[in-house]
């Protein structure tokens, strides 16, 4: 019994299974999130100008205020010469605005009147020429309006200040002639010689 019993003890003890290896499952990493597109600016073609005043004036605008560029720079023997050259050309809006604009650089007031009744009559021409010029006739014929304005208010002025002057001139003159007739009262006036006594005898 001694003997048996371990035996039977042994025969109902089931071995135990080596513990299997644990299986390595890959892991993935999670899904990266969901990218917003973004729209790229617009950028501007090469030949689309930057703002206004990057854009070239084109066009008989532009070939009129390159024209008043140049003549800006002349001197009166120079804008002579132009206004002869001028003068000999037909008359057309683009030579009647050339030569306001000459006009308006001499500085004489009756060359100013005539530059502003030549840019009026651009202005209300109804032809195919004057059309493109007439924006820039009523911007320069407001200019010169107001040049001119300027220009009167100065020769008034002017006129007030030599008007003034020659008024303080006889003012002044006036009191000189005062004060030559006060110093002509304080002077003294001679002694008056004493009468001579005639001691001479009358001859016998």
């Amino acid at each position: 019994m001694t003997i048996v019993m371990p035996l039977a003890l042994a025969g109902c003890t089931t071995p135990r299974k080596p513990p299997a290896e644990a299986v390595a499952v890959p892991v993935m990493p999670p899904p990266p999130p969901p990218v917003t597109p973004v729209e790229a600016e617009p950028v501007a073609p090469a030949t689309q100008p930057g703002g206004i005043f990057a854009q070239q004036p084109q066009g008989p605008v532009g070939t009129m205020l390159a024209y008043a560029d140049k003549v800006r720079q002349l001197g009166p023997p120079e804008l002579a010469n132009e206004l002869a050259r001028l003068g000999d050309l037909v008359e057309t809006p683009t030579t009647q605005m050339q030569t306001a604009i000459v006009l308006a650089q001499t500085r004489v007031p009756a060359d100013l009147v005539k530059a502003q009744g030549l840019l009026q009559r651009v202005a209300t021409n109804p032809s195919a020429d004057a059309l493109p010029l007439q924006p820039l006739a009523r911007v320069l014929g407001a200019r010169y309006a107001e040049q001119r304005r300027v220009e009167d208010d100065r020769d008034k002025q002017a006129q007030q200040v030599r008007d003034s002057q020659r008024r303080i001139d006889q003012l002044n003159e006036r009191i000189e002639a005062l004060r030559a007739i006060e110093r002509s009262f304080a002077r003294p006036n001679p002694a008056a010689p004493a009468p001579t006594i005639n001691n001479t005898k009358p001859a016998p």
